[in-house]
């Protein structure tokens, strides 16, 4: 299943930037979630090599009498973050103008991302919405975890309204523990309501990352003939000449993104403007390398 998004080069790709935890925040929350029931409530997750330091008491000794090394248990609550991708897949997102719709590349997009963390022992979990929430998968570290997040991306739909602000809001009264929360969306909704959803989180301590996914035409404009749009979570319709509404249209998309970009600059949240006329494999690329140089 992850071959429908992630072909092989690209995996392997991924792999070599190894950069651990760096990818996406440095050092972020570093021991926090370590479990106060190790031992006996926690999953065992694998073992990571000894560093001076270490209690003695977590040293793995059968691993030691097979390898003469030290390695220390590592158990799934011991991870070094908690993430949670939120993904819409209301109506809008199946829109496109060209070979991949916004939902789509979205999906190959979230793939990647859970890959990456959870190769590197970070807990992923999952939720996506449309006007309520339809999925939602609790983070786990475990590499085989990815399975089910995959078959989960595999069957959304585009379909129904968004209401994202509610659903953002519900699950920040959800999480207790200090995480990341990635948010991949369209961002067709009010936009004031959006960034209180959003802002929730930081509130309550959590890093925020949004990728705002946005088709080329949505943001150009550049129909050439009398057409029809549908609202597609409405159905209302109007028939327009492009040219006679396209500059009040660009600048009023254009004040909505100028919008989001300085409320979220000023909420400390890091807002990643994702147009699907790249590739997602270059986009992401691009973006990992950016966050690498920043550390």
């Amino acid at each position: 299943m992850i071959s429908k998004y992630l072909s092989e080069e690209f995996i392997a790709t991924l792999d070599k930037f190894n950069l651990r935890a760096r990818l996406i925040v440095e050092g972020f929350i570093i021991g926090l979630h370590k479990s106060p029931y190790h031992g006996f409530s926690v999953e065992f997750s694998d073992h990571r090599q000894y560093i001076p330091g270490d209690s003695i008491n977590k040293i793995d000794w059968k691993v030691f009498g097979k390898t003469n090394r030290y390695y220390i248990k590592r158990f799934e609550e011991e991870t070094n973050l908690k993430c949670y991708i939120i993904f819409d897949h209301s109506r809008s997102m199946g829109y496109t103008s060209g070979d991949k719709s916004k939902l789509e590349y979205s999906k190959a997009l979230a793939s990647a991302l859970a890959y990456l963390m959870i190769t590197q022992q970070d807990a992923v979990g999952f939720l996506s919405y449309t006007d309520k929430i339809t999925n939602y998968l609790p983070p786990r570290s475990i590499k085989s975890y990815l399975k089910q997040i995959y078959s989960k991306l595999y069957q959304l739909e585009a379909e129904d309204k968004t209401q994202t602000a509610e659903v953002l809001h519900s699950l920040a009264d959800r999480i207790k523990k200090r995480g990341l929360i990635i948010l991949i969306s369209d961002m067709i909704d009010d936009p004031e309501k959006l960034i209180t959803g959003l802002q929730h989180f930081r509130h309550q301590k959590h890093e925020v990352i949004l990728f705002h996914i946005q088709d080329k035409q949505e943001e150009d404009f550049k129909f050439k003939r009398e057409t029809e749009f549908v609202d597609s979570e409405t159905g209302d319709k109007v028939t327009v000449n492009p040219w006679q509404i396209r500059h009040k249209y660009k600048e009023t998309y254009s004040e909505f993104t100028k919008f989001l970009k300085r409320k979220c600059f000023e909420s400390n949240i890091e807002y990643n403007p994702i147009s699907t006329d790249t590739s997602f494999e270059e986009n992401l690329l691009k973006y990992l390398t950016k966050r690498s140089k920043l550390y």
